[in-house]
């Protein structure tokens, strides 16, 4: 197996694959091939249990500035819109309820000026203030067993896409073979990518391929690559491993607590699972792992590639783990996998949004989780709080932590103007894409 192609795209995930289905749809790219290393498409961080299932709009992230929360709100109409165009019975995602709750005084106020003062409630016309009562009526649970003299406030909107990311990916690859010149070879690893004079060869255990435009959409794996190209050498990633806690039919929707605005990472909320509404998901933790595959001793090596061992590297971490919220957020998550230990700690976690939840009735979700690669700036010894796109001679590398599936299809839609560029004498349909992706986003009356 090997071939000369246009364009290959690395990685099947839901970065890969909405690329895959954006350039095979939109572009007149006369020959594609995706290489994905499972034997499935979606199968590692994409898979409905290794993520929250959440399709990011920025509206109720309270960590989340109004910039930010602009440039992930296209993102989000584009994926939502795609969902509502091509899958009617909704069988990759439902559409429910969600809110961020605030709890007390100093909670409440918060989200008041988020809404009021800060833009949050111009931005999204869905977006409403709801009280106690409407609180109750929408989640019953929320409200019961918690003290009548609490303050409530939540900021609350019908825009609760909850997304099976996995089974969004494959849709995408098998509306792109129906094109003629696309090629998917799942199973094939690939082993180097070596620049030529007109692109890249990838070397894989099945065969080699050719091509004058590459994009590498492979994770945390993507850094790694691109090292060893002699790209992005001031970087290095910091892997946080999530995990999660089900419970028996608690909520109807999505409930989220406020977020600190220093964490890159997701505020414990919980919501009813994308295909079992009986299920309810809390979570997700957030633990630092030396890996870039959760459960897989092989990435081990992998971290280490990325990490670099050198002074910068270890000056980054130190200076990222010093920080005073950062530390013991990390120490705390920590304490959430210990056998016995673990779920009476993250309890209180879960009465933050169900006060009457007991210990009996939440347990570990065994098998759930996968890893998100936190991008850290080794010259600005920081993390980095948005995805990394590093653009090279005729390649492109895609690093996405989250919202990177929220945002797959508009960073599919920057990347194939970037790849019709590299091939010059192609073009991209943008009008017909957004009429396809956006222009089905249902939009407030």
């Amino acid at each position: 197996m090997s071939g000369k192609y246009d364009l290959v795209i690395v990685g099947g995930g839901i970065s890969g694959a909405s690329l895959l289905y954006t350039t095979a749809k939109f572009t007149d790219i006369d020959s594609i091939a995706l290489i994905e290393k499972e034997p499935e498409i979606g199968a590692i961080n994409s898979h409905h249990t290794n993520n929250s299932q959440t399709l990011h709009f920025g509206d109720i992230e309270t960590n989340y500035t109004l910039e930010k929360a602009e440039s992930v709100k296209e993102g989000a109409e584009l994926l939502a819109g795609y969902l509502e165009n091509h899958d009617p019975d909704r069988e990759m995602h439902a559409k429910r309820s969600k809110m961020v709750l605030g709890v007390g005084d100093e909670e409440v106020r918060k989200l008041e000026r988020r809404y009021e003062e800060n833009g949050f409630g111009d931005l999204f016309p869905k977006l409403r203030p709801i009280e106690r009562e409407e609180i109750g009526e929408l989640e019953p649970k929320v409200v019961e067993g918690r003290d009548p003299e609490t303050d409530l406030l939540a900021l609350q909107t019908p825009d609760g896409y909850v997304v099976d990311y996995g089974e969004v990916a494959k849709s995408f690859v098998e509306a792109a073979k129906d094109e003629d010149g696309v090629d998917v070879h799942t199973g094939t690893k690939v082993s180097d990518i070596t620049p030529t004079l007109d692109g890249h060869t990838i070397a894989t255990d099945a065969g080699r391929f050719e091509a004058p435009a590459t994009v590498v959409a492979a994770g945390s794996h993507s850094l790694q690559i691109a090292k060893e190209l002699g790209y992005g050498e001031n970087k290095a990633l910091l892997p946080v491993a999530g995990s999660f806690f089900l419970a028996d039919d608690l909520l109807n929707g999505k409930v989220y607590t406020l977020q600190m605005k220093k964490l890159p990472f997701a505020a414990i909320h919980g919501d009813a699972d994308v295909h079992d509404a009986s299920v309810t998901r809390f979570g997700p933790t957030a633990k630092l792992v030396p890996a870039l595959e959760r459960g897989r001793l092989s990435t081990v090596g992998d971290f280490f590639d990325v990490f670099g061992l050198n002074v910068a590297s270890f000056a980054s971490y130190a200076n990222i783990l010093a920080d005073r919220i950062l530390l013991p957020y990390v120490l705390r998550n920590l304490v959430y996998d210990v056998p016995e230990v673990g779920p009476r700690k993250f309890l209180p976690q879960v009465q933050k949004v169900v006060p009457s939840v007991g210990l009996d009735d939440i347990e570990r979700a065994k098998g759930y989780g996968g890893v998100r690669p936190q991008i850290v700036d080794t010259e600005a010894k920081s993390l980095d709080m948005g995805e990394a796109k590093i653009v090279g001679d005729d390649v492109i590398f895609n690093i996405t932590p989250s919202p990177g599936a929220s945002t797959c299809l508009k960073n599919a839609m920057r990347d194939a103007h970037t790849v019709v560029d590299f091939l010059e004498d192609a073009e991209f349909d943008e009008d017909a894409f957004r009429e396809d992706t956006i222009g089905e986003f249902p939009r407030a009356e």
